[in-house]
């Protein structure tokens, strides 16, 4: 959801615009209504001319969308506004984006592929800058199918029809000059920045919903992706689906999502598993850890930053092994796919973004923490003395200075990054405990001692 509903991929990449913006000029300029809807109203007072395309923030298949002039009247809940693209590449006269394809197998390490075929869907009546009188035509402004299949104009021709693939798209576009392996290489760059927005949401998330999946990568998810060319021939993210149709209701929906969904499973190794011998599994490895949990708990204490060092590293080496392999496996089996990040021959190359992500979170927190305890210090010191705190500006602490603040007396105790591996040895012992209360019998004998109890005081 965090780049699949408009309004939060809105909030990350505006942050992410914030402090990168050449990097992240990929997206038109969007706001969220009606939290920004004076920034938005404003931006239109200062340009009459734009039109804006208003979506509902949790939409789908064109449901909700209209174009205005004007954002006097426009405030709804739940709602994005964005710039529309007004001088869209057109092709035959016809105003078309593209559904990209891109498939996420692992978060640490981040591993994206792109599928090389897709679809490019047209409108269906010849494109015509907006105007009053035009905006409401929905066959002219909006690609979505769901709505331009009604028309009267759709075509279900492969080569020149209002549903088209890649391969044919590509044929035009380098019969028209353009380059068609630039254009790749920079929607390729908007699909990771896109993911990177997010990445440590998803990092989280990720770890909550699979806490003892600690070996090989426990899911993956296949992105619908959806990107606009405009007339410069710079490709622009509209928005991103998650679990985006595979029906195949036309011969080249058929053509290229069953090859996808085949190519997928392939790359993923997926093979048919007895459910029961999983869950037998995974009895089995939580039977091991809690004998291993008995066994180290005999040890002395002095030992234990020993041991703990020698799980991480064990945890480290063993993670490090099996994504080792699993990324040899998806290469060897790549099919239609291709790989986006890491970047073939470039591995290194958005890393800063990467590891500003990482920080951030943790950044903004201990400067919000370390701003309140100045405060709160400055606070005790005024009041210890007898003399009324003075009306200040709070002070801003920059991600640099605050490095440097870490004064004792008055910030005291801070917070640490935890250790991957502390979180999930602290899984690990939760689910022991879990398996000695159950295995013990230590529940029964506390709920019939509790019924038996009651039955006498009857």
């Amino acid at each position: 959801m965090e780049i699949c509903r408009k309004d939060l991929l809105a909030r990350n990449l505006n942050r992410m615009q914030k402090m990168f913006p050449d990097e992240y000029n990929i997206f038109p300029k969007t706001w969220s209504l009606p939290s920004n809807y004076a920034d938005a109203l404003n931006y239109s007072l200062k340009n009459k001319n734009t039109t804006f395309i208003i979506k509902p923030a949790s939409g789908a298949q064109g449901r909700g969308i209209f174009l205005t002039k004007s954002l006097k009247d426009v405030h709804m809940d739940g709602m994005i506004c964005q710039i529309y693209l007004k001088k869209p590449l057109l092709i035959d006269g016809f105003k078309f984006d593209l559904r990209v394809y891109a498939l996420i197998t692992s978060l640490d390490p981040l591993r994206i592929y792109i599928y090389n075929e897709g679809l490019a869907r047209f409108a269906t009546k010849p494109y015509n800058l907006p105007t009053k009188m035009n905006t409401g035509n929905t066959f002219m402004h909006l690609t979505n199918y769901s709505l331009n299949r009604f028309s009267e104009s759709f075509s279900t021709d492969r080569e020149s029809g209002s549903k088209r693939t890649f391969s044919s798209l590509n044929r035009i576009l380098s019969k028209n000059s353009y380059d068609v392996v630039r254009l790749w290489n920079e929607i390729d760059d908007i699909v990771v920045k896109t993911v990177i927005s997010a990445l440590p949401a998803l990092k989280h998330n990720y770890s909550a919903s699979f806490p003892r999946h600690d070996i090989i990568q426990a899911c993956f998810e296949i992105l619908g992706i959806d990107i606009m060319i405009d007339d410069d021939f710079k490709p622009w993210l509209l928005e991103v689906n998650h679990s985006p149709s595979f029906s195949t209701s036309e011969f080249v929906d058929k053509e290229v999502k069953s090859a996808l969904i085949r190519d997928t499973f392939n790359l993923l190794g997926v093979n048919g598993t007895d459910r029961t011998n999983v869950l037998i599994d995974d009895e089995n490895r939580v039977k091991e850890r809690v004998t291993k949990h008995r066994k180290n708990s005999k040890e002395s204490n002095s030992s234990q930053n020993g041991r703990q060092d020698s799980f991480a590293n064990n945890i480290k080496e063993t993670r490090a092994f099996y994504d080792r392999k699993q990324a040899e496996w998806e290469e060897s089996h790549l099919g239609g796919y291709r790989r986006i990040m890491p970047v073939p021959g470039k591995p290194e190359i958005y890393q800063n973004l990467i590891d500003h992500q990482s920080t951030t979170s943790l950044q903004k927190e201990t400067i919000s923490t370390i701003q309140k305890r100045l405060d709160a210090a400055a606070l005790r010191r005024s009041l210890s003395e007898k003399v009324p705190p003075a009306p200040h500006k709070p002070k801003k602490i920059s991600h640099e200075t605050s490095k440097n603040v870490f004064k004792p007396v008055d910030i005291g105790y801070l917070p640490t990054t935890i250790a991957d591996w502390e979180e999930k040895e602290r899984k690990m012992m939760m689910d022991s405990r879990a398996f000695l209360v159950e295995s013990c019998g230590i529940r029964l004998a506390i709920y019939r001692n509790l019924t038996m109890e009651n039955f006498f005081v009857e």
